[in-house]
């Protein structure tokens, strides 16, 4: 499995923006770019991975730190995130110190009592700090 969003993009000749905007894989290769983004800037020790259950409930990225701390991190392209029950069930069994929603807006707000939506930037730039 390729990691690098723009590598995949650029064998699959996705050259600009409006041509991955009407391809099918840009939930994937958005979802690729945003990860590799927070990867590279958490901090060292963290483990990445995607958190799924029997039951289907699912995160899209689980950050494990050394103190054992968990964040979740759901990514979307909705200007309008909003959190699906399965996040939240599998919020409720990790019970994480924080939860992220990651969407193309610009205003950062809560989404119930664990969750914020935030921009990539804006979190990236949380996650740099929390080194």
């Amino acid at each position: 499995m390729l990691r690098d969003a723009g590598l995949v993009d650029s064998l699959l000749g996705i050259a600009t923006q409006e041509q991955l905007l009407g391809h099918p894989v840009i939930g994937h290769s958005g979802e690729k770019f945003v990860s590799e983004t927070l990867i590279g800037v958490v901090p060292a020790g963290t483990e990445a991975s995607f958190y799924r259950t029997e039951a289907g409930a699912e995160i899209d990225r689980l950050l494990s730190h050394l103190g054992g701390e968990i964040w979740t991190i759901e990514i979307t392209r909705s200007s309008s995130p909003t959190v699906e029950k399965g996040f939240h069930s599998a919020c409720a069994f990790l019970k994480p110190k924080y939860g992220f929603i990651v969407y193309p807006g610009e205003e950062r707000f809560p989404l119930g009592k664990e969750m914020e939506a935030i921009r990539l930037r804006a979190l990236a730039q949380f996650l740099r700090r929390a080194r």
